[in-house]
């Protein structure tokens, strides 16, 4: 059976290497963040609260584990994405594309509104910590990234 890809072998340890990158990147950017909202954010505003984390659980662990496959899944589609452009907003607009929508997927999963009725706005807070976290992630990753390709440790998608 023929492979319909045209895609190496070599390309496809590249994308593995720059998934695998940006998968770290992600995860050790969610325990920063996770530790920055326990000691800074969560200590100070009483409506963030709920970001601090009390111990390392299985929730905890699950949500870090979130946070690895989808800066793999990243990693691997910026690559192919950017390939050898210098262009801002094409690694810009990527990195706002997954954290939006990991970002939308936390206030689908969490938010909850009354029926006719606005929540105050301290409840919202918490959503919008949440949201830009997601965006510094993946710009974690994605400056990683530009940084393993300008050192050729990762060779950029030569299509």
């Amino acid at each position: 059976m023929k492979d319909s890809s045209n895609f190496s072998a070599a390309e496809r340890v590249e994308s593995l290497k720059a998934g695998t990158v940006a998968g770290l990147s992600c995860l050790l950017g969610f325990g920063a963040i996770a530790l920055g909202n326990s000691l800074i954010l969560a200590d100070r505003l009483d409506s963030l609260a709920s970001l601090q984390v009390r111990e390392i659980d299985l929730n905890f662990a699950f949500r870090g584990a979130i946070a690895l496959l989808g800066g793999f899944l990243f990693g691997v589609t910026y690559r192919y994405a950017i390939r050898r452009d210098v262009n801002p907003q094409l690694k810009s607009g990527a990195v706002l594309a997954f954290g939006l929508v990991r970002a939308f997927g936390q206030l689908d999963a969490g938010l909850f509104f009354e029926p006719g009725k606005m929540p105050p706005l301290q409840e919202l807070l918490p959503f919008a910590v949440r949201g830009a976290e997601s965006v510094v992630l993946f710009a974690i990753a994605g400056l990683v990234l530009d940084w393993a390709i300008g050192r050729s440790w990762i060779k950029p998608f030569d299509s």
